[in-house]
């Protein structure tokens, strides 16, 4: 049945046809690759928001051009598909990007050509639009909307500490970093382990899982016998269930914490009870069953490709909105200044402070770039997955009976440090 809804899902997404239009939109997505399970939630997102917007009107009057492919997660493709959108006189105004691997890949392209990159990798090492803090190279167009990898690590790592202490327990916790041994798990490996270091745990050697599904029994014991207490999975949901269940069958106690593309409803719903206290930041203010403002608003764009209004929205779906708005109201401020030039659309990022785009008051998070960080967040929500029985039935009843919730644990606004730039 997942792969059913996944693949429906997918199909809508192809269905959105570029429209006849003036402002040509790339759009890349996973749809078919390594990271679909969160791929496509994210992807229907932004593509419904990108519709939604042409419905009202478009950018100022003008209508977007907007080309959504399944790139499979392969590098490769990735940039095949932006010389394409970069190589003749349609020259995109900007792109909707993915994965940390294509994304770190493409942004010397993006920076020669200036083409404002948006993209669902929160790789910090493209955070640094100058280069100045040394940890990075010059990132100047590459954008994300949510906290960094390794800023949502070290806030996850200061609730564990509190948690620890909490808790009763005495001597050095023990934390280990798990994740496939690619790009997207490994960015924050340094920056979490020197801050699991300073926090004052034990941290032990990393522990490799691939990006698929399998058994990942042997690591579960890996991860046992060393006494983690602590551990960070750097995987999408897909293999994480795998993972989780391997864990839970060979009896570990370890306070598992996810990235922000590490656990959702349908993880929670596919994983059972072994995802049960998974703890895992979220990158909007509001999740489905909210009555935030900004709720009716994306209750609208979810209609785009669901006219009745029933599908239920993953965390996934409501980031990939914020997403695409915040770049539709950087083209817009652009088209007003200027024109819609890549530096004017760049500018046009960082003209509002706390800045959440019109009607979505409370589902995004405020968020500021500047022409020196593109670390547009520094807060970040920590939500906790709940599962307290069997989860057979369709998820919206499942979310409904409560037997899957995704609880708010603790909000961190961690300070700006220069020196956590860029990694």
């Amino acid at each position: 049945m997942l792969r059913l809804s996944l693949a429906s899902a997918a199909a809508l997404v192809l269905a959105v046809p570029a429209l006849a239009a003036e402002i040509p939109i790339g759009h890349l997505a996973d749809q078919s690759g390594a990271t679909s399970d969160v791929g496509v939630p994210y992807a229907q997102g932004v593509a419904d928001a990108l519709a939604y917007v042409n419905r009202k009107g478009g950018i100022k009057g003008e209508k977007m051009a907007v080309e959504s492919v399944d790139y499979g997660y392969q590098v490769p493709r990735a940039v095949a598909l932006y010389k394409k959108w970069t190589g003749g006189r349609d020259k995109v105004a900007a792109i909707q990007g993915w994965g940390t691997a294509d994304t770190e890949a493409l942004s010397a392209f993006v920076t020669k050509d200036e083409i404002p990159y948006i993209s669902g990798s929160y790789a910090a090492q493209v955070s640094d639009p100058t280069g100045a803090s040394g940890k990075a190279k010059a990132a100047p167009y590459n954008f994300f909307y949510g906290p960094s990898y390794s800023d949502a690590l070290r806030a996850m790592l200061m609730w564990a500490a509190d948690d620890w202490k909490a808790k009763g327990k005495t001597g050095k916790p023990k934390y280990v970093h798990m994740g496939g041994n690619h790009p997207y798990p490994n960015s924050p490996k340094e920056a979490g382990e020197a801050m699991a270091k300073d926090l004052g745990f034990e941290v032990l050697p990393a522990i490799v899982f691939a990006l698929a599904p399998g058994d990942y029994t042997a690591q579960c014991l890996t991860a046992k016998n060393a006494g983690a207490n602590y551990a960070y999975l750097g995987n999408t949901g897909g293999s994480n269930i795998s993972l989780l269940k391997s864990c839970k069958s060979v009896g570990t106690d370890i306070q598992f914490m996810g990235n922000v593309w590490g656990m959702d409803e349908n993880a929670a719903k596919a994983a059972g009870e072994a995802a049960n206290g998974v703890v895992f930041p979220v990158r909007t203010a509001a999740v489905s069953g909210s009555t935030a403002p900004g709720m009716a608003m994306a209750a609208e764009i979810s209609k785009v490709s669901d006219p009745a209004g029933t599908a239920y929205r993953p965390v996934h779906y409501y980031t990939g909105i914020c997403a695409a708005l915040y770049m539709t109201e950087a083209l817009a401020w652009a088209k007003d200044n200027g024109g819609l030039a890549g530096p004017n659309v760049r500018k046009g990022f960082y003209q509002k402070k706390d800045w959440v785009p019109a009607g979505m008051e409370g589902v995004c998070v405020p968020s500021t770039w500047s022409p020196t960080d593109h670390r547009g967040m520094m807060e970040v929500n920590i939500y906790r997955a709940k599962v307290s029985g069997p989860t057979d039935g369709a998820l919206p009843d499942l979310i409904k009976a409560g037997t899957i919730k995704l609880e708010p644990v603790k909000t961190v606004t961690l300070p700006r440090k220069s020196e956590w730039q860029g990694w």
